[in-house]
């Protein structure tokens, strides 16, 4: 007998964890399983004023950004910015709730071209005197 589905309602609530949607082999979770990205919150804390200025977005949570726009060959910040609104296993990664907005994208590029001038920067020898 042929079944037919009803179409999900709008209105329909469901109760569930996003931890029970990311599949336990997905490579989002066997990051997290040997990185312990704290490391980056303390590496950038002196680069942040505590007293002055508009709330940073979070650190760690840029990195991981940037990370999966390497890991899963994601090309364009705008790009990345639409995956991560609707893949749960990203959200999971980076610690967001299904509801929680995504930076939007011109965020992104201005955190990443900031970034490269650090690495830059820091890249090379400080000048004597």
């Amino acid at each position: 007998m042929l079944k037919k589905t009803t179409p999900a309602t709008p209105e329909k609530i469901e109760q569930i964890s996003l931890d029970a949607l990311v599949p336990q082999n997905h490579l989002v979770r066997k990051i997290v399983k040997v990185i312990d990205f704290e490391f980056i919150r303390e590496a950038v804390a002196p680069l942040y004023c505590l007293n002055n200025g508009r709330p940073a977005e979070d650190p760690v949570r840029l990195f991981k950004i940037m990370l999966l726009g390497y890991l899963f060959g994601i090309p364009s910040e705008r790009r990345l910015v639409q995956e991560i609104q609707v893949n749960l296993a990203y959200r999971w990664f980076l610690g967001m709730g299904l509801t929680e907005k995504v930076i939007d994208a011109v965020g992104l590029m201005t955190v990443k071209s900031i970034y490269r001038f650090l690495i830059i920067l820091l890249s090379r020898p400080l000048p004597k005197g």
